[in-house]
Order: C-alpha cells, then sequence, then structure tokens
C-alpha cells in the first residue's frame, strides 16, 4: 500500500473498493448459479448442478475473486 490507496500488483492498477452490499450479493448470485437442482439424465433424478445429492452440503466457497462477481449486465 502506497500513499493509503490499495494496488493491484499484477496490474500496477488502484483496486476499487466494494460495499457490503455488493459483496453479499455477489455471494448470493454465485451460489444459486452454482448450487441449484437440475435434471439429472444419468441418475434419473434430480441433483445439485455442482454433482452432489440434494439436498446440497456442499461446502460452499465464498467468490472473493473479483473474476466470480457478476458483470453489470447479468443484474
Amino acid at each position: 500500500m502506497a500513499g493509503g490507496t490499495l494496488v493491484d500488483r499484477a496490474r500496477n492498477e488502484p483496486v476499487n473498493r466494494v460495499s457490503y452490499d455488493e459483496y453479499v450479493l455477489a455471494v448470493a448470485l454465485t451460489l444459486a448459479r452454482r448450487h441449484r437442482p437440475v435434471w439429472s439424465w444419468q441418475h434419473w433424478r434430480r441433483i445439485c448442478q455442482c454433482g452432489a445429492d440434494l439436498p446440497c452440503r456442499a461446502r460452499h466457497r465464498i467468490p472473493i475473486n473479483r473474476g466470480h462477481w457478476p458483470q453489470a449486465g447479468e443484474q
């Protein structure tokens, strides 16, 4: 941190901070996209999209990387 601003070391660009509400929204949308019931033709029943049986008890990793966050057009 130079001068109190966060800098992305890989790109050498300033990093924008996000509000808590934006973060929670990004997490909720990502979990809803990854873990939802889908029909499995192999198992002939509904399973979670991640491949686990329902109810899915997979350990949900919280997406911190901005690459996982929804774009403005997805909301």
